[in-house]
């Protein structure tokens, strides 16, 4: 079918293929045509009386002659326009029977003219021909009810029929729009006017109204109260407005109520007695607004910013700095500290006895006569990495040294997870001989630089070096490499190692390639889990005390405020103002 604002009507193109079949020749024919045929039986007036020659030919021991009449009604393929209901007008019903035929209308007025909705019509049985002339009348009316039952209920009906004996005994209106579907054309076909359709479809009112009169079942009225019976044979009373409210602001922030979540609140309404249908939202809604509630809250992942993330285009030229510790003694040294270049992932890690700013100072000096100087270093906010010394060394080395948001490794999160990963290592090589770790530190090391990652797709050995880190293990048990290429002459190892530094390029191309990628995918997940927040200036809000999340206070909460947004920057940052002004 296709729906326009002219109405319903058949799509030509659909049915297209059927008006242009050979007439069927088989009993197996006739039953596949008036199959595919009676798809569009709403749309075809008297169907039943068109294809009757058709399935008179269906019935047992009829001989098979496809006449004239049975061609005649093959070829009738014209169909109507019809229009959808409109659910705040009455529906018009006329009906009619004649000898083996009932055949149903539906209808409205719209401007005073007849419009269909639906046509519907049966063959009568052996049994139903014999009816008397005022039974297939009601046979009519009985058949158009029940067909056209999802439309009539609930809804204010006319009915029109020419039977005089029915219009005696009933007083429905009479038939001057048709006599009946078997016999009478529709006077208004050709002057139908077009009119937009209205998008209220029948079965979402006639749920409706099945639910209400479902629902409507559990009430009584007790003067001057309303009440509700529920399964638990609970009579809860119904409430409304202020009431509501007053009930709900007493169960939730009540003396003896405990500032409880929504649903819990809501559980303690139903126990008091008391009912209304929109108690969960209103729930909400309370629980929301409430500044005790909103002030114990923890920031969940779903409340954070968007990510973020830093991507390099070079390797050595952004590094990040961290310490690892206390450990248990081992050697004097209680302490690591790592540097991990953002984009290759070289990790480099030295185990000091301290963590002042002379040992981050003498392992920065260290670290750039081996990889150059960087144009920057990420650090915390640690008094080891912000003091004089440090700043003096990243001024002389022309250094940019960029700190992370405070009780935030977040902002970091290279060397956060570079950390992980190390201490992950020692704890599975050092067994219960703890005061080794410092030993095992070089082999960690070594491990984590010939590890795969997946950010990068290949070794941080070899996106810096340019070829594979062979392994002891390979000679051992005679890798290809330690049979076919250990033992090339100097001549061809150095052709070799040309053809790997010519590729180091492009290695390193890809390497970038696929670090954007995975920081793209990973910001992706996370910021499909976070909601859309979005502030504006002049919004109240509350300040999160991220200390607190990591070094909670009893019974202290962890916002701070009310507070005034003045201004708005990039990346969620926003000025806050406080009342009295600071």
């Amino acid at each position: 079918h296709k729906i326009s604002k002219k109405g319903i009507v058949v799509d030509k193109a659909k049915i297209e293929v059927i008006s242009k079949l050979p007439h069927p020749t088989t009993i197996k024919g006739i039953r596949s045509f008036l199959g595919h045929a009676s798809f569009y039986r709403r749309f075809i007036k008297d169907f039943s009386k068109i294809s009757r020659p058709m399935t008179h030919l269906l019935e047992k021991n009829s001989p098979f002659i496809f006449s004239n009449e049975c061609i005649q009604a093959f070829r009738t393929t014209e169909a109507p326009i019809l229009i959808a209901p409109n659910w705040d007008q009455p529906f018009e019903l006329m009906y009619d029977a004649s000898d083996y035929v009932v055949g149903v209308i539906l209808g409205q007025r719209i401007e005073k003219h007849f419009r269909l909705i639906h046509y519907a019509s049966k063959t009568m049985n052996q049994a139903e021909a014999n009816y008397t002339t005022t039974e297939k009348e009601m046979l009519a009316v009985v058949y158009a009810f029940k067909k056209f039952c999802s439309y009539l209920i609930m809804n204010k009906n006319i009915v029109y029929t020419d039977h005089s004996a029915l219009n005696y005994r009933y007083p429905w209106s009479k038939n001057y729009a048709a006599d009946h579907l078997s016999r009478l054309e529709n006077p208004y076909k050709n002057v139908f006017d077009p009119k937009e359709i209205n998008e209220t479809f029948p079965l979402e009112s006639l749920n409706k109204k099945k639910k209400f009169f479902k629902d409507a079942r559990h009430y009584f009225w007790d003067d001057p109260y309303l009440f509700r019976t529920y399964a638990d044979q609970i009579i809860r009373r119904c409430v409304a407005g202020k009431e509501a409210i007053d009930i709900l602001n007493a169960c939730h922030s009540g003396p003896t109520r405990g500032h409880y979540r929504a649903s819990y609140t809501a559980k303690k309404v139903f126990d008091l007695g008391f009912y209304w249908p929109s108690i969960y939202k209103d729930a909400f809604e309370l629980v929301k607004r409430c500044d005790s509630c909103q002030r114990q809250g923890k920031v969940s992942q779903k409340e954070e910013m968007p990510q973020n993330f830093i991507q390099i285009y070079e390797i050595f030229d952004v590094w990040g700095i961290d310490f690892m510790g206390p450990f248990p003694s081992s050697k004097g040294n209680k302490y690591i500290l790592v540097a991990v270049d953002y984009l290759s992932k070289w990790v480099e890690a030295k185990a000091l006895p301290t963590n002042d700013a002379r040992v981050v100072v003498k392992f920065l000096k260290s670290l750039f006569s081996w990889f150059g100087t960087p144009k920057a270093i990420i650090s915390n906010r640690g008094t080891h990495f912000c003091n004089d010394q440090f700043s003096r060394v990243m001024e002389k080395y022309e250094v940019t040294h960029r700190l992370s948001t405070a009780y935030h490794p977040q902002t970091s999160g290279q060397v956060e997870v570079t950390n992980h990963g190390l201490k992950r290592i020692l704890e599975r090589t050092v067994g219960e001989n703890l005061a080794s770790w410092s030993d095992k530190l070089e082999d960690a090391l070594w491990a984590f630089h010939t590890a795969f990652k997946t950010s990068i797709g290949c070794t941080p050995y070899r996106l810096v070096y340019g070829k594979a880190c062979h392994l002891p293990l390979e000679l051992e048990h005679k890798a290809y490499w330690a049979l076919k290429h250990a033992n090339f002459d100097l001549k061809t190892a150095g052709d070799h190692r040309k053809l790997y530094l010519n590729e180091l390029n492009e290695l390193r191309d890809q390497a970038y390639e696929n670090s954007l990628i995975y920081k793209e995918r990973t910001k992706k997940l996370h910021d499909d889990k976070i909601k859309n927040r979005i502030f504006n200036v002049g919004d109240q809000v509350l300040l999160f005390n991220s200390r607190l999340k990591i070094f909670s206070g009893k019974l202290k909460s962890c916002w701070s405020g009310q507070f005034t947004i003045s201004e708005i920057y990039p990346y969620g940052t926003a000025k806050l103002i406080h009342p009295d002004g600071c």
